[in-house]
């Protein structure tokens, strides 16, 4: 179980690593009265630093390495 929770933290710590964020659209009422509505595309991003992945990254490791073999 250990093993597995250590991979998972690898591939996430390496995938953060790559992509250091996301970008979504939303869309955001601008007007609302009565029957009138105009509403806009917005674009929101989503941003973590690089250095999370590589504590995710270094963590896996350590789990991986630490887990018992059965």
């Amino acid at each position: 179980m250990n093993k597995t929770i250590g991979i998972v933290l690898i591939v996430v710590g390496i995938a953060m690593l790559i992509w250091t964020g996301f970008t979504y659209t939303k869309k955001e009422k601008i007007i609302d009265a009565g029957p009138v509505q105009v509403s806009a595309d917005r674009e929101k991003s989503v941003n973590w630093p690089p250095y999370l992945g590589g504590i995710l990254l270094v963590g896996g490791i350590v789990i991986v390495a630490t887990s018992k073999n059965r």
